[in-house]
């Protein structure tokens, strides 16, 4: 199965004086750290990594200290020791993470997946910052029918072990990227475009985002959401061709004192799209929790 290499396709990759390799339970990770300030960790989406904080790093790294990794099997991050990646085992190893570097966040900052890891983790009191923001939040389950068809698509595309490569592969051709990234209702420039298709040309990183679909289990973590105690924010970008806005605002009906910021004109991967206007909500958030 190939992987990523950090001397290859880590070359040219976003704010590397900022990356290290860190060693924490199971895996061994890439890892970004700089900035000053309030501590925010920051979390990418299923099948992201690093990289899709590349345009905002240096605005956010202006107010906070950032600590950033490339989640499980993704990136440079080594591939899963087990069979699962689900939610509960991804928040975990991302909590030995932090005890490893002593990075206790005042602040989480989610991306998609990323939010719901650290719903999951803040639940399972592995942390406990001051606010969580989720940024294209993909918290609830699928509606209907698809709720049960997506994770037993995945299931069965993970248990082939051709598939990762097929699709890795198939990465090849910048249409199948291009339509991919189409579909997020964002438009990104060429360098991050480049980034997720070098990624996707990789079985290890395909293989790693098919497992966290194929054991993504949102329906235990919607049970719990009104026991969550930490503030929450949802940033909510209205051209969010993934994750519906409507479904993003339903998670403030459950959660209480929970809020809901939109992010007009944006699509699912808003923050590589307009760094700066993500950026400006994001310390507006901030500013607003500690009455600045």
């Amino acid at each position: 199965m190939s992987r990523p290499d950090w001397q290859r396709e880590g070359r040219s990759w976003p704010n590397r004086e900022a990356s290290t390799f860190v060693r924490a339970g199971s895996h061994r990770w890439h890892v970004q750290r700089g900035g000053s300030g309030p501590r925010m960790l920051l979390l990418h989406g299923t099948g992201a990594a690093t990289h899709s904080w590349g345009p905002i790093w240096p605005l956010l790294a202006e107010r906070f200290t950032l600590l950033a990794p490339d989640l499980p099997g993704h990136g440079f991050t080594s591939p899963r020791a087990s069979g699962i990646l689900s939610l509960p085992y991804v928040s975990r190893a991302v909590a030995d993470l932090l005890r490893e570097e002593d990075f206790a966040p005042h602040y989480v900052l989610g991306h998609s997946a990323g939010a719901a890891i650290a719903l999951r983790m803040a639940l399972d009191g592995l942390i406990a910052p001051e606010r969580i923001v989720a940024l294209a939040g993909a918290i609830l389950p699928i509606g209907g029918a698809a709720r049960h068809l997506f994770p037993a698509a995945a299931k069965l595309l993970f248990l082939n072990p051709l598939v990762p490569s097929l699709m890795a592969w198939r990465a090849r051709s910048t249409g199948a990227v291009d339509r991919m990234l189409a579909q997020t209702g964002s438009r990104i420039d060429a360098r991050q475009r480049d980034l997720y298709a070098s990624l996707f040309r990789h079985s290890s990183h395909v293989d790693a985002a098919l497992a966290l679909m194929a054991n993504w289990d949102l329906e235990a973590l919607a049970r719990d959401l009104p026991q969550l105690e930490t503030p929450l924010t949802l940033l909510v970008p209205e051209g969010d061709g993934f994750v519906p806005p409507a479904q993003q605002r339903e998670v403030a009906k459950v959660v209480e004192g929970a809020e809901v910021r939109a992010l007009p004109g944006l699509g699912h991967l808003a923050h590589e799209e307009d760094a700066e206007a993500v950026a400006r909500a994001i310390e507006g958030v901030v500013a607003d929790a500690i009455g600045e």
